[in-house]
């Protein structure tokens, strides 16, 4: 069957629930049909950024948040998950970098918190 807009939907819908379902992987292999016939719908790469920090491919996680990054420098959300994947790669300077622009971007609580802006002695 040949690839169409609204397969690529449905997988794309399919690995969000994938996700949510904690198939990870599952989501990572709907979201790569996806992506090789839209490379430039950041959405799609910032669920499979996501998908691969759910599997712990933190390295891809990183090469796809920082792909978002460079289309979207002001997306919050790609700012703190960055910064939790460098966190989880034992890069705590880089982590706080990202986490500071993602409160800076948009001060939800867990983002103002994670940057730590009211901590008076700072490791960064």
């Amino acid at each position: 069957m040949p690839e169409s807009p609204e397969t690529h939907i449905i997988d794309y819908r399919a690995a969000e629930q994938l996700l949510a379902a904690r198939d990870p992987r599952g989501a990572v292999k709907l979201l790569d049909s996806v992506i090789a016939s839209h490379p430039e719908n950041t959405a799609a790469r910032l669920l499979r950024a996501r998908a691969f920090f759910a599997a712990a491919q933190l390295r891809p996680a990183e090469l796809e948040f920082e792909l978002v990054l460079e289309r979207e420098p002001d997306n919050a959300f790609a700012h703190f998950a960055l910064a939790r994947t460098f966190e989880r790669s034992g890069r705590p300077e880089q982590a706080m970098r990202h986490f500071r622009l993602a409160a800076a971007l948009d001060p939800k609580p867990e983002y103002l918190e994670a940057a730590r802006f009211d901590s008076k002695a700072s490791d960064t």
